[in-house]
C-alpha cells in the first residue's frame, strides 16, 4: 500500500530553477505551482498547488481517520511529522518574507 506508483513531471525554467509540473497517481491529479507568484501590486492568483497544501490535504485526511474506528498509534505520528513539515515550511516562508524575497524567485 505504502508504495501505490505515481508519475510526476517537473519542470525547470531556463535558469534551471523548478517551474511548475505535475504529479498523477490512482485517485489524484496535481498540478504544481507554476512560477512565482511576485510581490505587491505584481502579486498574482496562485496557478498551480503548493507543497504546503498536499501536506495539510494529507494531514487532514489522517486527522479524520482518528475519528474513526481507524484510529490508531502510527497515524498520530504520521500526523506529528506532517504538521512538524509544515512548520518547517513555514518558517522557510517567514524568513524568505523578513528577506524581502518571498514570492520570487530571489534567496533559497
Amino acid at each position: 500500500m505504502g508504495n501505490t506508483p505515481f508519475t510526476s513531471q517537473h519542470w525547470t525554467d531556463s535558469e534551471g530553477r523548478p517551474e511548475g509540473g505535475n504529479s498523477f497517481g490512482p485517485g489524484f491529479a496535481i498540478g504544481w505551482q507554476h512560477g512565482p507568484l511576485g510581490r505587491g501590486d505584481e502579486r498574482q492568483e496562485p496557478n498551480g498547488a503548493f507543497v504546503e497544501t498536499i501536506i495539510e490535504a494529507a494531514k487532514d485526511r489522517l486527522e479524520y481517520y482518528q475519528t474513526s474506528q481507524f484510529a490508531c498509534q502510527e497515524n498520530q505520528q504520521a500526523i506529528y511529522h506532517l504538521t512538524d513539515a509544515l512548520a518547517n515550511l513555514n518558517e522557510r516562508t517567514a524568513r524568505r518574507e523578513s528577506a524581502g524575497v518571498e514570492g520570487t524567485h530571489g534567496g533559497h
